[in-house]
C-alpha cells in the first residue's frame, strides 16, 4: 500500500486515471478545471504544475479521490470492484480494523525545508480561489487540522478549511461549536492561552479519511489510518508546537490561533457540498503562523466541495453507516445502500420478505439520512449505485398516488439552501423527507411483470469474459 500521497500518485497514475495539467492560474481556473474533470465519464486526478505566479514543483492535486476506483484504492481494497461490491468491502474491512498508534521517527521529510519568524510567507504556496464567488484563497480544502486536548493530550486531526489572509496570518473554519477542533481550541481560549496548532497540507489519503470520517471523543485519526494502512502512521513533534505531526506530509504550517476576543478575520464565503452557498463572510479565529515545513517540490492536496453530483470521495461513507443502521434495527435481506447527489438521495434496496418491509427500511434509512431530501427503496434487482437504474424503478413500479410519503420536520442543517433565511435565523434546521417506494407491489409482486434485462450475476459473468474488449471491467476473481 502507498506510503505517502507521493506514491498514491504513482499508483494512480498507473492506473491510468491522472492527468497532468501545466500553466494553471490559481485564480478560478484550478478550481474550474478540478469540477470540469470531476464531471467527465472517467473523472481523472488531476497534478498542476508550473502554477501561474508559482515556482515549478510546487504542485497542486485534485480529484485524488471523487471516482469509485481511487476511493477503493486509497482504502487499500481492490480498485476493479463495482461500487456496491466496494462498498461492502470496505464495511468489512471496516469491522476487522485494528487501531494502529502512531509511531515517532527521529528523520522527517517534512522536515526539509524550514522557514520560520519573518521570513514565513504562505503565500509562496499555491492558494486557489475555488469558486468564482470564494472570499478569498483557500489553501485548505482537504487539510488536516491538528490539535492537543490541554484537558487528557488526545490529539485531534480533523479536516476543516483554511483561508488565506496574509504571509503569516490564516483562519480556520470549525463549521460549529460543536467540532472538536472547536472544543478543543475553546478549552485554551477559556484559560486566557493561545491554542497551538499545526495545519497539514498534503497528507497520504488515509490521513485524508480519517480526518473526515466522524470518529467519537479520544479516538485519534492517526490510529483510525494506520488501521486503513495497516501499519503505523509516522509521525515528528513539531519544532515549535510539539505537536505530532506526519513525518512524511508534504507541507505544515505550526502556530497558534489566540482566543477570538483578541482576533477575528472574515472568514469565507466558500462553494459547499450542496453546490451553493450557506452563508455570507463571518468572523473566524485566526491562526498566527510561526513556521513553515515543506518537503523538495512540495504537493498540496486540494479537495474543494463541488456542484453534486461531484463528490470529494467516490464511495458513500454515510450509505454504509445507513446499511449497518439497518441490520442493527433488525431489518433483513438489505441488498445494499448507496447515496446521491453528494449524499442527498438516500437509496436502498432490498428482497421483499413480508408486507411493509420496505416501508420498515425508509423509514430507518430516512431516521439516518442527514439532510437527504428523498429516500428510495428498490428491489433487490436493481443496483442502487446505479442512478439510471434507480430511475428505472421509480418510473416503472412506483405508483405516485399511493407510493410516495412525505416525513415532516426531519433532519437537515444550516446549510440546507432550501430552508429560508428567516427560519434560519429563529434556528430552523429540519426539512421534510420525501419516501418513494419503488419496489413491486408485495401483494401481486408474482404476477409483476418479468424483467428483460440481465441480472447483476449475468452482467458480472460478461464482464468477467468479455470486459476488456468491450471497454468493462475484467474481473480476475468471483466477486
Amino acid at each position: 500500500m502507498y506510503k505517502d500521497l507521493r506514491e498514491f500518485i504513482d499508483l494512480v497514475d498507473k492506473l491510468g486515471a491522472l492527468r497532468r495539467i501545466d500553466g494553471a492560474d490559481p485564480r478560478f481556473e484550478i478550481g474550474g478545471i478540478t469540477e470540469v474533470a470531476a464531471g467527465l465519464p472517467d473523472c481523472p486526478a488531476l497534478l498542476f504544475d508550473n502554477i501561474k505566479g508559482h515556482k515549478r514543483g510546487f504542485r497542486v492535486f485534485t480529484n485524488a479521490t471523487t471516482s469509485v476506483q481511487r476511493a477503493a484504492l486509497a482504502l487499500g481494497i481492490d480498485p476493479t470492484l463495482r461500487p456496491l461490491d466496494a462498498l461492502r468491502a470496505w464495511m468489512d474491512k471496516r469491522k476487522a480494523l485494528r487501531p494502529q498508534p502512531a509511531v515517532s521517527v527521529a528523520k522527517a521529510a517534512v522536515l526539509d525545508n524550514m522557514i520560520a519568524g519573518p521570513d514565513v510567507d504562505v503565500t509562496r504556496f499555491p492558494a486557489p480561489i475555488w469558486h468564482r464567488h470564494d472570499g478569498g484563497p483557500f489553501i485548505g480544502a482537504g487539510s488536516l487540522v491538528i490539535m492537543r486536548d490541554p484537558d487528557d493530550g488526545w490529539i485531534n486531526a480533523s479536516i476543516y478549511r483554511i483561508q488565506v489572509h496574509g504571509p503569516n496570518r490564516v483562519t480556520v473554519q470549525f463549521d460549529h461549536g460543536g467540532r472538536h477542533g472547536a472544543i478543543i481550541a475553546k478549552k485554551y481560549w477559556d484559560r486566557g492561552k493561545n491554542c497551538p496548532v499545526a495545519v497539514v497540507h498534503g497528507e497520504d489519503p488515509a490521513l485524508f479519511i480519517a480526518g473526515f470520517e466522524y470518529l467519537p471523543d479520544g479516538r485519534s485519526e492517526y490510529e483510525f489510518a494506520g488501521a486503513i494502512k495497516g501499519v503505523p502512521i509516522e509521525v515528528c513533534a513539531g519544532p515549535h508546537t510539539g505537536l505530532p505531526i506526519p513525518a512524511l506530509a508534504e507541507i505544515v504550517f505550526e502556530g497558534r490561533l489566540p482566543p477570538m476576543t483578541e482576533a477575528t478575520l472574515p472568514e469565507g464565503p466558500f462553494g459547499e457540498f450542496t453546490g451553493y452557498y450557506a452563508a455570507a463572510a463571518r468572523a473566524g479565529p485566526v491562526m498566527e503562523v510561526v513556521a513553515i515545513h515543506h518537503r523538495d517540490d512540495p504537493i498540496l492536496l486540494g479537495s474543494p466541495p463541488m456542484k453534486p453530483p461531484r463528490f470529494h470521495f467516490g464511495l458513500p461513507f454515510r450509505a454504509a453507516t445507513i446499511w449497518s443502521n439497518l441490520e442493527s434495527a433488525g431489518v433483513t435481506d438489505v441488498a445494499g445502500v448507496w447515496q446521491h447527489v453528494s449524499q442527498l438521495m438516500t437509496v436502498v434496496a432490498l428482497r421483499q420478505r413480508y408486507d411493509g418491509h420496505a416501508k420498515r427500511a425508509a423509514l430507518v434509512a430516512a431516521a439516518h439520512s442527514y439532510m437527504a431530501r428523498i429516500i428510495v427503496v428498490v428491489d433487490d434487482d436493481i443496483d442502487p449505485s446505479d442512478l439510471a437504474d434507480v430511475m428505472w424503478a421509480i418510473a416503472t413500479r412506483c405508483e405516485p398516488a399511493e407510493g410516495i410519503d412525505v416525513l415532516r420536520n426531519a433532519w437537515s442543517s444550516a446549510l440546507d439552501p432550501r430552508i429560508s433565511p428567516a427560519d434560519k435565523e429563529r434556528g430552523v434546521t429540519s426539512h421534510s423527507k420525501a419516501v418513494i417506494d419503488a419496489c413491486r407491489p408485495f401483494a401481486w409482486r408474482d404476477q409483476f411483470p418479468p424483467t428483460s434485462a440481465l441480472s447483476a450475476d449475468e452482467v458480472r459473468e460478461i464482464e468477467a469474459k468479455w470486459g476488456s474488449q468491450i471497454g468493462g471491467r475484467q474481473r480476475t476473481d468471483d466477486r
